[in-house]
């Protein structure tokens, strides 16, 4: 059966600027290192600190919610995505709100959400955080993901998750005041009728799903008073939607799944 991730039926909105080189490179280099993950059915896995005693941290302190880094896309009839600004301006309102509840809810003090002015330059060592954020996620997916074929390299951490971005997360303490940040990074993308219509001549001639839109995301906990990584996930999804508050929701749970929640695991899939 083909799952559908459709556009609506509504006139189409714009497509936005295209995303900035460094941001591009991390997209593809994160779509490819998902593709693994994509085929095996894999939904979330989530990666926690332990302490002495071997439980997963507990997280104590405040949080501020980084500004995410989010792109929706329609996949167009031949298979490339074309991004759509309207979707993208929405998700990026509606994902905080949710993550700022689901957080409250589990007991968590979140700060003032922190965004980046426009005009930022790429050597501001805010901005250069967030890109060292991404680099760190991309390997800790790489090489810290259960079943991966990398997951024999780095023998430096001993088979622990065990990762940091070092001392200049004191630049974003200093800013908002907050004990720990959350990192968002997803791309997101949703088939718009011609690519329907290619899907179902793929499967009745072909024999086999062609593809269609699909949800990718990370997101990262990172204490701000050492720059540990205390926390990550991986979220790959063909039926999440972030264009309404119902999906975002859904979504948003999703991410976060595993910090200080009473579901959290040291890995997982949803299903």
């Amino acid at each position: 059966m083909l799952a559908q991730r459709t556009v609506p039926t509504a006139a189409a909105t714009h497509a936005s600027a295209a995303p900035q080189p460094a941001l591009q490179r991390f997209r593809w280099a994160f779509v490819l290192a998902c593709c693994l993950l994509l085929n095996a059915c894999v939904s979330t896995q989530t990666r926690v600190v332990k302490d002495d005693t071997g439980q997963p941290l507990t997280i104590a302190g405040s949080v501020v919610l980084v500004e995410p880094d989010m792109e929706l896309y329609e996949v167009l009839a031949g298979g490339a995505q074309e991004p759509r600004k309207a979707w993208t301006d929405t998700a990026r309102r509606l994902y905080p709100q949710m993550a700022r509840d689901i957080l409250g809810q589990r007991g968590m003090t979140v700060v003032p959400d922190f965004n980046l002015p426009p005009a930022t330059s790429n050597d501001d060592p805010l901005r250069q955080l967030m890109l060292l954020n991404q680099a760190v996620s991309i390997s800790i997916l790489q090489y810290s993901r259960s079943g991966s074929s990398a997951n024999t390299g780095l023998r430096n951490k001993h088979g622990k998750f065990d990762w940091t971005l070092g001392r200049g997360v004191k630049a974003l303490r200093d800013a908002t005041g907050a004990d720990y940040a959350l990192f968002t990074y997803v791309r997101d993308s949703y088939t718009g009728g011609g690519r329907v219509a290619m899907r179902v001549v793929g499967f009745l001639l072909l024999g086999g799903d062609i593809g269609g839109g699909y949800q990718i995301g990370l997101t990262s906990l990172v204490d701000l008073r050492t720059g540990q990584v205390v926390w990550h996930n991986l979220l790959v999804d063909q039926a999440g939607d972030l264009r309404d508050e119902a999906g975002a929701r859904e979504t948003a749970e999703d991410l976060l799944k595993g910090l200080n929640d009473k579901r959290r695991s040291s890995s997982g899939s949803r299903r």
